[in-house]
């Protein structure tokens, strides 16, 4: 927050924006059944005495819906990449062939579906949490700010409804995220 002299309501809206864009980026790492760049992006490799992220490494891409690719640019990496996905606990088995790995996306089971949909809805409640901290902080500066003299009663009524609000719209998106991505996993 800046100076106790103002509310920065900025702030407050970029850190409930962050919590949204961490959901998302962490559904994208869950597989759905499907090919997708971002379920290898969490993936480091050990390459030249430390760890690198796997496009660093190698180029991935997504040839067919049910296949991922990475072209390792050093030949000398092609089974520290492939170690690195096995160990990644994704469920996947690359196989490399030259300096090509492939990685093929195996069929979903009801239960594997079931178990992603409850790893969805963790991810869900943390957002939730960290979006009800942000209000929780912005109401606590508010509080102060009124304490010290710097704002009304009135002022501090209508900033607590403006960040209710925002928070309100905040846990919103989340839901209707996690809604989509639930309808996402269990699509056969």
């Amino acid at each position: 927050m800046p100076d106790s002299q103002e509310l920065d309501i900025d702030g407050l809206q970029r850190r409930m924006d962050g919590a949204l864009k961490a959901l998302k980026t962490e559904f994208g790492g869950l597989r759905t059944g499907r090919a997708s760049l971002s379920l290898l992006e969490p993936i480091v490799v050990d390459a030249y005495g430390s760890q690198m992220p796997l496009n660093q490494v190698g180029t991935i891409s997504v040839p067919e819906s049910r296949l991922l690719t990475v072209q390792v640019w050093d030949k000398g990496l092609v089974s520290a990449v492939e170690k690195s996905i096995q160990n990644a606990g994704l469920g996947l088995n690359p196989a490399a062939d030259g300096q090509l790995v492939r990685i093929p996306i195996p069929e979903l089971n009801e239960e594997r579906r079931v178990e992603l949909s409850k790893i969805a809805a963790k991810y869900t409640e943390q957002a939730r949490v960290a979006v009800r901290n942000v209000r929780r902080d912005g109401m606590e500066h508010l509080k102060k700010l009124e304490k010290d003299g710097h704002m009304s009663q009135d002022e501090h009524h209508m900033w607590s409804d403006e960040i209710q609000k925002m928070t309100d719209d905040h846990i919103k998106k989340v839901d209707e995220s996690l809604a989509a991505k639930e309808t996402e996993i269990m699509q056969v």
